[in-house]
């Protein structure tokens, strides 16, 4: 008889990692670990450290629209930063977020999800600031749901670069029932790019988000602090209000409202302890302006009673928030336009 065909040689490094992924001892956190869990954002200021021990490096977080990458931003950060809803092209810019963890400082970046279905002026430059943040950092958290890839992911895939280190994060680890069955999709994503580590988690889980700080910090240079330890992100409060208010307006509008919409912020004052805020939500559409203000003004009125209550509990302050609607049609496919909305 023929002899059998040797089977292919192992690849020890991905064997380990499967070994620890699906494991007993894989480190995912179960729903009954949740609720134990501590709540990383309680933690104390980060004491002094010897600037000659601090490592400091610039984390991306990418994949397709709607992975859940804001949501995990806010979860590494410990406070939101990032707005977050079911509706696809939420973030919309480079968010910066900064969370210190013993002697390593982690400057983590939120990009938005990679369009490849409208070529309009906000996606090309949406695109373009995806592409400037995998370019530019010390490591890369590639998001994807544990079990899955399709196109929208592979098109993002292929824009890390090879120079840059990658991590497969597989959220939602928890919602998958027989680990076994993981196994070939590890081994096909490592076949489709030499992933530095494969991380599953949920990003709803603290004790995961702990994990994560741990394995993300051996891959970013020892380098005195960039920011105070205390910091949280690089944003103005002036665009805290429009993202609080545009994620609200995406929220309660659902699936009704074409993501082109945007808001601008007219006037940001601060009078002590109070914050005056005007702002405009654009729509394209006389229509769409109708979906906004809702019979008798009810769903404008809901939109600004959500988000300035958000705003008060970011800031700790009170705020009073006036919310009009305009229509300028097309703008989301005009360049000079998109650019004066403050898309990049």
């Amino acid at each position: 008889m023929p002899a059998s065909p040797a089977p292919p040689p192992a690849n020890p490094d991905l064997d380990a990692m499967l070994a620890r992924v699906l494991g007993k001892d894989n480190g995912a956190t179960t729903p009954a670990d949740e609720a134990d869990a501590p709540d990383t954002a309680a933690e104390s200021p980060a004491p002094a450290v010897d600037p000659s021990a601090q490592r400091c490096g610039y984390v991306a977080i990418v994949g397709k629209p709607n992975v859940g990458k804001s949501t995990l931003l806010n979860a590494l950060v410990g406070q939101k930063v990032s707005i977050t809803s079911r509706k696809a092209q939420t973030t919309r810019h480079r968010i910066t977020g900064m969370r210190t963890v013993g002697p390593t400082q982690f400057i983590f970046v939120d990009t938005p999800g990679f369009q490849t279905r409208h070529g309009n002026a906000l996606n090309r430059a949406l695109n373009k600031t995806v592409l400037g943040a995998v370019n530019d950092v010390d490591l890369i958290l590639f998001v994807v749901e544990a079990g899955h890839f399709n196109l929208a992911d592979a098109k993002v895939l292929s824009l890390l670069p090879a120079n840059v280190p990658a991590m497969l994060v597989a959220n939602k680890f928890d919602l998958v029932h027989r680990r076994g069955d993981l196994a070939p999709w590890l081994r096909s994503m490592q076949e489709r790019h030499p992933f530095a580590e494969f991380v599953p988690m949920s990003a709803k889980a603290p004790k995961d988000i702990e994990r994560l700080f741990g394995i993300c910090e051996k891959y970013l240079p020892q380098q005195p602090w960039m920011h105070d330890p205390d910091d949280l992100t690089d944003r103005s409060e002036r665009f805290m209000a429009s993202e609080m208010v545009r994620e609200k307006l995406f929220r309660l509008t659902g699936d009704e409202l074409p993501y082109t919409s945007t808001v601008i912020i007219d006037k940001f004052e601060e009078e002590g302890t109070l914050k005056r805020i005007a702002a405009t939500i654009v729509v394209e559409r006389e229509g769409h302006k109708g979906m906004v203000i809702g019979e008798g003004g009810e769903k404008l009125k809901r939109i600004g009673t959500e988000a300035r209550q958000e705003l008060e509990k970011l800031w700790d302050c009170k705020v009073f928030l006036e919310l009009w609607v305009k229509v300028r049609s097309g703008w989301a496919d005009d360049d000079a336009r998109v650019r004066s909305f403050g898309y990049e």
